[in-house]
């Protein structure tokens, strides 16, 4: 491993270390922000290098904390690709019933992302907090 493959995965475990202790729920209010501006930038600027940002700052952040709750033991790159795996299909089945329940709109489109990132955010803490007392 070459020096340089050692510090981005150094600055990545530091940034995944940081996410999921998530000290005064930082990282889920960033969440949160995101899905707003998501919602924005549906709504009025509909400009795909925002949407392509926050849609990546969001799946970062959710795919950390899902990865971590259910992979713990796993290395970093199993965790996050787990941790993605799991949000999109968490993101897939509340779309789901989303549109089941009515029309999939860029209103209902941001519950959606509302509902996995706090459903991400709860499972992180709950996950973190069962650790602590085993």
């Amino acid at each position: 491993m070459s020096t340089a493959e050692t510090r981005r995965t150094l600055k990545f475990d530091i940034l995944e270390k940081s996410i999921v202790q998530d000290k005064n729920f930082l990282c889920t209010i960033v969440s949160y922000s995101i899905i707003l501006a998501i919602f924005l930038n549906l709504n009025t600027f509909q400009s795909p290098f925002i949407g392509m940002i926050a849609f990546v700052i969001y799946y970062v952040i959710n795919a950390v904390f899902l990865g971590n709750a259910f992979f713990e033991k796993e290395n970093t790159f199993f965790r996050l690709m787990f941790g993605v795996l799991l949000l999109t299909l968490f993101l897939g089945f509340v779309g789901w019933l989303a549109l089941i329940i009515y029309n999939l709109d860029a209103t209902r489109v941001t519950l959606v992302l509302l509902v996995t990132a706090t459903l991400s955010s709860l499972l992180n803490k709950r996950m973190k907090r069962r650790d602590a007392s085993s």
